[in-house]
């Protein structure tokens, strides 16, 4: 059923985002080596703090600890009112902090092993990724992906190519990343394996705004910024527009996506009273983001981030065009022509080929690839010294002025070239599985036995169950029939004709969230057949035509129709509700 459940979740985001935004979506490599990862930052700085019991070396994820600590102090009738309101604040501001910021907290507080009561170590600073050696002598190393995101990046020209050299257009992909968590816990929510779902949204640094921004601008939103949670103030509600126009949120095109991940949030079944952004606050913002929201819903253990949506401005695409000297840009033709001086390095290629051999081509493609800045500071250090050092696959050659000449020159130019900026959307797919969980689990008001996932029937694992009211071998040519029509329909079902009254059946698909029940009971060998169809939430039943039942629950699971509609068309049936509660 959690497998159903996914799998439907997923196919709604694509067409919810793929195909409505015409995305490009991709399937990379999850096994990375390490020369991308390094670029990207990730093998430096992709790191968590913990901490470790000094005896025994057990490990903790070390703001996990600081924050169930402090929240033990202040549950106790003990605890001083103005310490309470200390430890608020912390909480609150816990994921910006630093690594002396955490240690001074478990000094000041007096902070144990949970486990033992024993001293603590200073923070550590613990790598998340899972790394391997690739190929047969292990030579190359290499990382698990810690997201999908740098598949994507590495990629870009090829993407850039299929979109015919356009600026914006974005890339799509589904599949998992890995982390190797200090303390996985809470089921779904911290694990070491999981699905993502990212989109990378490349546009021009200077033309932020979204064609279609226009469409989402009037969604109400819940946005708790970064100054609210500074200053312990509450979450706003306002429209995107709002926040947009008054630089809370800090584009359009950023705005526009954290609108689409709410409408898509809602259409999954997240209830939206249990639904917020959160802006990063400055100490907690990466380092290359300009802004960044989370969308948070709120479960039984508390305020959990589901879908991240950050602008990450040019820096992946910048890294890499450093690491590989490859340029990762697109090109945007100007209005009319303009004429520009730049400084180019040219190789005299024979001078070069007998001096370095097989390197030869290694310091050509070095030199072609210079900035403008480079081959200016290449200039003045030859002119200078009278020769000039050029740096290429980590290694260093001295070059002469007869291998290399470095000249300032005017250029007419109908393109220019832009490093294009990234809007990022993440979507953690198990943990908004089960936040969805919580937010649709309900109890029946007549009966506190009986429980059931209130599941839009969009998401919903199976569409429909088939219920005969007995065995009676008439029912099975029905039966066939129904399920054969179903299936043509692509309505996901299954036939329950296990024994039990109709009630506790009823109970039993409730409990796995199949939003509509077909019962065939004596009336329906009757000519023409005739069947009920229940409705999960309501538990209210029409009678149906047995040949208008596939394409009735069709049109319901996708929501071309509503019940109100059927309703409209076929009688209410009550008889078998009323034999149940009997």
């Amino acid at each position: 059923m959690g497998c159903a459940l996914k799998t439907n979740m997923l196919s709604l985001w694509r067409n919810f985002f793929v195909l409505e935004e015409q995305m490009l979506e991709v399937d990379c490599s999850i096994l990375t080596p390490e020369p991308v990862l390094k670029a990207s930052g990730h093998v430096d700085r992709f790191a968590d703090l913990m901490a470790k019991d000094v005896k025994t070396g057990e490990c903790f994820r070390l703001d996990h600890l600081i924050k169930s600590a402090l929240e033990k102090i202040a549950a106790d009738k003990k605890t001083a009112q103005n310490v309470r309101d200390e430890i608020a604040d912390i909480v609150v501001k816990l994921d910006g902090m630093t690594k002396d910021e955490m240690n001074d907290i478990l000094i000041k507080y007096k902070i144990k092993s949970p486990l033992t009561g024993n001293d603590l170590t200073e923070p550590i600073e613990f790598n998340l990724m899972f790394s391997t050696q690739i190929g047969p002598a292990g030579s190359v190393k290499g990382y698990l992906r810690p997201e999908t995101a740098q598949g994507m990046f590495v990629n870009f020209k090829r993407l850039l190519d299929f979109n015919q050299g356009r600026l914006p257009f974005a890339a799509a992909q589904i599949g998992n990343a890995f982390r190797n968590e200090i303390s996985p816990r809470s089921g779904l929510i911290r694990v070491r394996e999981f699905t993502l779902a990212e989109i990378e949204h490349f546009c021009d640094p200077k033309e932020k705004n979204h064609p279609k921004f226009d469409l989402i601008e009037n969604t109400e939103m819940m946005l708790y910024s970064a100054c609210n949670q500074m200053d312990g103030k509450p979450a706003q509600k306002m429209t995107i527009g709002e926040a947009v126009r008054s630089n809370l949120v800090a584009n359009e095109s950023l705005g526009y996506f954290m609108a689409r991940i709410q409408l898509y949030l809602l259409q999954v079944g997240i209830d939206k009273k249990r639904l917020r952004f959160r802006q990063h606050m400055s100490n907690e913002m990466a380092h290359y983001a300009c802004d960044c929201w989370d969308a948070e819903c709120l479960t039984s253990y508390g305020w959990v981030e589901c879908v991240g949506c950050a602008d990450r401005s040019a820096y992946d695409l910048t890294q890499h065009t450093r690491a590989t000297n490859v340029k990762l840009a697109a090109e945007k033709k100007l209005p009319e022509p303009k004429t520009i001086t730049v400084t180019e390095a040219q190789a005299n290629k024979a001078v070069i080929g007998k001096q370095f051999k097989k390197d030869a081509k290694l310091i050509t493609d070095a030199l072609a690839s210079l900035g403008e800045t480079e081959a200016q500071e290449l200039k003045a250090e030859l002119e200078k010294v009278g020769e000039c050092t050029v740096r290429a696959d980590g290694r260093e050659f001295k070059l002469t002025p007869e291998m290399v000449s470095i000249n300032t020159l005017s250029k007419t130019v109908h393109v220019e070239e832009v490093v294009p900026n990234v809007i990022e959307p993440a979507f953690g797919i198990g943990r908004i599985m089960y936040a969805l969980l919580e937010h649709s689990f309900r109890i029946r008001e007549d009966d506190e036995q009986r429980t059931y996932f209130s599941l839009p029937p969009l998401v919903a694992p199976l569409k429909c169950c088939v219920l005969p009211l007995s065995n009676n071998t008439d029912f099975k040519p029905l039966i066939r029939q129904l399920s054969t029509e179903l299936s043509k329909q692509n309505v996901s079902h299954k036939i329950d004709d296990s024994s039990g009254s109709i009630g506790r059946r009823y109970a039993r698909t409730d409990e796995v969230a199949i939003p509509f029940s077909v019962t065939i009971d004596f009336d329906s060998l009757n000519t023409p057949h005739t069947a009920t169809l229940r409705h999960r939430d309501t538990t209210l039943q029409l009678r149906l035509p047995v040949s208008d039942i596939p394409l009735a629950i069709c049109d319901l699971a996708s929501q071309r129709r509503s019940w109100e509609d059927l309703e409209k068309v076929y009688p209410k049936f009550e008889q078998q509700e009323a034999s149940k509660a009997s």
